[in-house]
């Protein structure tokens, strides 16, 4: 091992160190098949996720997805493709703004804000957007990223 391998703490991480500015997106689409998933896991079969009747006489007017699997998306960006394969959240900032709905196509964003030197650790700015603009998350979170190589 190189001595710069051995200090350098993003050395061994799969994707290396991000940069500041980098971004990375990932399009979801909300099916009820992982509505019924995330329902399984989570416990949560709240109406406004399953009963048309029921949706209809709230606020949204008709059936939304969970919060979520909203954040499961972003988990997906992280773990995945920025800052990628061992990354884990460390602390989370996020909004719910805006339902997503069923049938739509939403935007994951992830965008390195902070990358810091001395340990794998990045500040994320997230977002989840809706195919008419809406902002459904928004946020920061900080992730710490593991040598797995």
């Amino acid at each position: 091992m190189s001595e710069a391998q051995s200090t350098d703490p993003w050395a061994r991480t799969r994707k290396g160190k991000p940069k500041v500015g980098d971004v990375a997106t990932r399009p979801y689409t909300l099916t009820m098949e992982d509505t019924e998933a995330w329902a399984r896991i989570s416990e949560d079969y709240n109406p406004l996720h399953f009963d048309d009747a029921a949706a209809e006489k709230s606020l949204f007017g008709r059936r939304v997805g969970h919060g979520g699997l909203m954040q499961a998306i972003l988990h997906g960006i992280a773990g995945t493709d920025l800052p990628g394969p061992g990354t884990v959240f460390l602390q989370l900032d996020w909004k719910l703004k805006n339902p997503i709905y069923f049938d739509e196509t939403v935007i994951g964003e992830v965008t390195v804000l902070e990358v810091r030197d001395d340990k794998p650790i990045c500040k994320l700015e997230v977002s989840i957007t809706r195919p008419d603009g809406a902002v459904a998350l928004t946020g920061t979170c900080t992730t710490w990223t593991s040598q797995l190589d």
